[in-house]
């Protein structure tokens, strides 16, 4: 007798057996209710969707970018911050001119083959050049002009498109930070600063010459000077060192520092002691106080005052008195 058994699994498949099982197999055959066998277009419909590895399997994973630290996103935004681009206002020909500003990043654009100038300020000595790729980028100096006159410039050429890095220039003056990028065939001539703190400076020292090599005041007869007055107390730097009047003013005259330190301020003294603070005006080394006095007082501090005297001597005083 043909029997058809199917024993199934623990994985979920079964085995089938077809033929005259011996007595023995049949007794050892287990008393499970039998299984209906699926057609073999279904079971093979079976066996490959089970062969088929399951659909998320073939999903892409999604790309994985690291996370920028916060310290790095402050140096990155702080640098792109300090960069200065080239405007096309700030070409002179086709010289790049930036206003130098110190702590700013100034950046340079290069080409295989070419060479781009760095030109420091006339008279400026160099000190050193540092660059961060010495080997894919050729940086060499030279100099023109002589004396006063004297430049340095820096030369940089890349040897391929595509590179980045910077130079850090140091000379008697200052730090440049340049930031140089290479093309493919774009490259700047050349490129140089205007310097505003030292344009401000040398305006205000002319400022200051000026002031110094003009008179203290105009219309003074030489002949109405009176210097007879006395000045006693302590002894600090911004001590006078003579007062005159010319009938009208009194002009306290200074040592010619006066103006790198703090200026005390000026009382007059009465005749009962009472101090009071007077008007006056500060002329170069001078204090000019539109008016005579007896006596005054310059002071400084407070815990510790520096007080200095003027007084006009008594012959003097009973002089003019008479006249």
């Amino acid at each position: 007798m043909t029997r058809l058994l199917v024993f199934p699994l623990l994985t979920g498949a079964s085995i089938l057996l077809v033929g005259n099982a011996p007595p023995a197999a049949r007794s050892m055959a287990p008393t499970a209710p039998p299984v209906a066998v699926a057609p073999a277009a279904t079971r093979s419909a079976t066996v490959l969707a089970a062969a088929q590895p399951k659909a998320s399997a073939f999903r892409p994973h999604a790309p994985r970018y690291r996370r920028t630290s916060p310290e790095a996103s402050r140096i990155l935004s702080a640098n792109r911050a300090a960069t200065q681009e080239p405007d096309a206002r700030g070409f002179l020909g086709a010289v790049q001119v930036y206003p130098f500003v110190e702590g700013a990043i100034f950046h340079a654009y290069t080409a295989p083959g070419q060479v781009t100038d760095i030109a420091l300020q006339p008279g400026e000595t160099l000190g050193s050049v540092a660059s961060g790729d010495t080997v894919r980028w050729v940086i060499g100096d030279t100099s023109s002009g002589s004396g006063d006159a004297k430049r340095t410039h820096v030369l940089v050429k890349p040897f391929t498109s595509g590179l980045s890095t910077n130079l850090v220039i140091t000379t008697d003056r200052r730090i440049y930070y340049v930031a140089l990028t290479s093309t493919a065939r774009t490259a700047m001539a050349a490129l140089s600063w205007t310097y505003p703190a030292d344009q401000l400076i040398a305006l205000r020292k002319a400022a200051e010459q000026a002031e110094a090599a003009a008179p203290v005041a105009t219309g003074i007869d030489v002949t109405q000077l009176h210097f007879n007055y006395a000045i006693s107390g302590d002894q600090p730097g911004w001590r006078p060192t003579r007062a005159f009047d010319d009938g009208r003013q009194t002009f306290i005259e200074f040592p010619a520092d006066l103006g790198t330190g703090e200026a005390p301020p000026l009382f007059l003294v009465d005749a009962r002691g009472t101090a009071q603070l007077v008007n006056y005006r500060v002329k170069g080394r001078f204090y000019v106080v539109d008016r005579l006095f007896d006596v005054a007082e310059l002071r400084l501090g407070l815990k510790h005052q520096q007080v200095v005297r003027i007084a006009r001597t008594a012959d003097q005083v009973s002089a003019r008195r008479a006249s």
